[in-house]
């Protein structure tokens, strides 16, 4: 499916179903404005309804930024009010990401600060190059995140070193982030592309239904109301309705490669 944006680029390779959505504004290191939120948005739900579409690479166009923060111009010029419902909606957004049942996976190619480590931190997996740098610098400037960093920080390395970092506003560079967990591998800058289109590779040549239902049960662990025992439990037994199982099971019984329709 063709798709054009103003802030992004949507590239899609048929062949794998690998999509790569780009940020494109590299004269503000791919900052984050109400516009690119929208388009990131409706990015996803092209990438969401689109069958060809297989699993999500988010990558920052240039070599020093994934995404180097929020538009500060344009945030300086907000209302309280209209503080609240940009945050609610960047909010809405990035919770669009985390809950897809394809894999979207963060290709982390520079600075990742403030709203860029918030989307970064909203896909399921976030592969580093060797120069990224992340950080939530709100408190700088008087503000705090608004894009769900104080929720999945914490989630990701946990609550102590979370506050620690939002407090403080310190920024760290790749192989901490790695320490961390914040990200799950660090790479060379000129091999970051290509390590993530492996890796998603490897994850899409297993059973698609079965991997959603991976993410969605991940999820419910943290969403309120929701028993994730209770979510993996039902997601285990529509499992076993699927072709895939079927597809699984016999091929492991034949020893012979899986060949995974998604039915």
């Amino acid at each position: 499916m063709a798709a054009s944006f103003d802030n992004l680029l949507y590239d899609l390779d048929a062949a794998s179903g690998i999509l790569t959505i780009t940020l494109n504004r590299p004269s503000k290191l791919n900052a984050l404005n109400a516009a690119t939120i929208e388009e990131i948005d409706s990015a996803m739900q092209l990438a969401l309804d689109d069958r060809q579409v297989r699993g999500i690479l988010l990558t920052g166009s240039g070599e020093k930024a994934f995404v180097a923060g929020a538009d500060i111009a344009e945030l300086a010029a907000l209302t309280s009010g209209q503080a609240q419902r940009a945050a609610e909606r960047g909010q809405e957004v990035f919770c669009k990401i985390e809950d897809s049942t394809k894999p979207v996976l963060a290709a982390i190619n520079g600075f990742a600060l403030g709203g860029g480590c918030e989307l970064a931190m909203a896909c399921h997996m976030r592969v580093a190059a060797d120069n990224a740098r992340f950080g939530q610098p709100e408190v700088n400037l008087g503000l705090l995140p608004g894009y769900g960093g104080t929720q999945r920080l914490p989630q990701l390395i946990g609550k102590g070193k979370a506050i620690e970092l939002l407090l403080t506003a310190d920024m760290i560079k790749a192989d901490e982030a790695l320490r961390l967990g914040l990200v799950n591998h660090v790479v060379p800058l000129a091999e970051l592309m290509d390590f993530c289109r492996q890796l998603m590779t490897r994850i899409l040549s297993k059973a698609p239904l079965a991997s959603g239902m991976v993410l969605e049960c991940v999820n419910a662990h943290y969403a309120k109301g929701l028993n994730g025992y209770e979510a993996e439990a039902k997601a285990f037994g529509r499992a076993f309705a699927t072709e895939d199982f079927k597809e699984g099971t016999g091929a492991f019984l034949e020893k012979r490669p899986a060949a995974f329709k998604g039915k």
